[in-house]
């Protein structure tokens, strides 16, 4: 192993599309909508809708920075530049601590599909798992987008035909909420909901890998129009064929409601979410090795920002896959990880925001980015008020 041979640029827009898609649908769409359903039932629809204006507008902020990028520099050194390296790298630190849940949310995400065939210990798949992908990606990151360009076109067909699918199913009754929903359960749902959401940035991370950063503007648009529109016609399908009730008593909702209207439908519907899983494990893995490195290049810590002769940051990708792996051994609940995760996801979005707000001074802009910013802010106090 040499010191930093350097990144090989074979990211191209379809691969950078693929990450931002993998990385943000995974395991939150398929389990959070029971998860949500249970908390305050039909009425979450209107938290999905609320997350979906909210994430959108850290996206627009962080594609009106991404026209500063370099080939060589991400948004770490542009928060650097407004903010400085004193806020910069605790900022960092807070969004590698965040990936690091992420990992472990995702492989917790998998186990809960498992149980679906009636497979128990599943701590010691969901931890073979994160060691596979750990290999892929030691490998190179040429296998590594080639994996998740497969997985993510495997996962979004299936979705996109499920919810056109459940749509003739819908009855409007379904989707009008039975007992009035508290303000708590409300702002409880919408900060769960969120998890589904992170991940799209991850196309904004590995800028010395990408062929030409001008694609990483686009990219972000076309993760984002993807991704809300695929969360909320799914869930609107979900809730209105099936009702709340049948998906908050599911760990796996989606299986659950292809299975009441389609027979025999949930087996095949269980492999599709477990496949989005390891599509979104992978992105993230790609995503919290790179921040991991690039802050260690920044801070000079040695051991962690060295490559091997593949490019791929070795140390740190099996320092934050054993981090991650270890979390699941302390606990291997799906919503303990996803809240932590989203709550340290949400002060670098607000910086994201910040960042834009301070770039660039157009003022239609820095409304979305004021958007962004505040809509995150209340989000964040509120959970620690709930």
């Amino acid at each position: 192993m040499e010191e930093n041979p350097g990144y090989k640029r074979s990211l191209g827009l379809f691969e950078l599309v693929s990450l931002g898609v993998g990385g943000t649908i995974g395991s939150g769409i398929f389990v959070v909508p029971g998860i949500a359903a249970r908390i305050s039932g039909p009425a979450s629809l209107v938290a999905w809708v609320i997350v979906a204006v909210s994430a959108s507008s850290v996206l627009l902020s962080l594609t009106y920075i991404a026209g500063h990028f370099t080939q060589t520099d991400g948004f770490f050194s542009l928060i650097e530049s407004v903010f400085g390296l004193n806020i910069a790298v605790p900022v960092m630190l807070l969004y590698l601590i965040s990936s690091i849940f992420g990992v472990a949310t995702i492989a917790s995400g998998i186990g809960q599909y498992i149980t679906y065939f009636a497979i128990n210990n599943v701590i010691i798949i969901e931890i073979a798992v994160l060691v596979c992908f750990c290999l892929i990606n030691i490998i190179g990151i040429s296998l590594s987008g080639m994996t998740e360009n497969i997985l993510t076109m495997i996962k979004i067909i299936p979705l996109v035909l499920i919810a056109l699918f459940l749509l003739p199913f819908v009855r409007f009754e379904n989707l009008l909420p039975v007992t009035p929903v508290s303000t708590g359960a409300l702002l409880a749902t919408i900060i769960i909901v969120y998890w589904p959401f992170t991940g799209f940035e991850i196309s904004a991370i590995p800028v010395e890998e990408i062929k030409d950063t001008r694609l990483i503007s686009r990219s972000l648009i076309l993760v984002m129009v993807i991704v809300v529109s695929v969360y909320l016609v799914l869930n609107i399908s979900l809730i209105g064929s099936v009702g709340a009730g049948a998906l908050a008593q599911s760990p796996a909702p989606i299986a659950t409601a292809a299975g009441l209207v389609f027979s025999h439908a949930g087996p095949l519907v269980a492999c599709v979410g477990i496949v989005a899983m390891l599509s979104a494990l992978n992105a993230y893995i790609v995503g919290t090795s790179r921040v991991l490195q690039n802050v260690a290049v920044k801070c000079s810590v040695p051991v962690f920002r060295t490559l091997s002769k593949r490019g791929t940051p070795v140390v740190a990708l099996i320092a934050g896959c054993a981090t991650s792996g270890t979390l699941l051994l302390v606990t291997n609940r799906f919503d303990q990880l996803a809240s932590i995760s989203v709550i340290t996801t949400l002060i670098p979005y607000i910086f994201f925001c910040m960042t834009a707000w301070v770039l660039d001074p157009s003022w239609n802009r820095r409304i979305v980015s004021a958007v962004g910013m505040i809509s995150t802010t209340i989000i964040l106090v509120v959970y620690f008020l709930v």
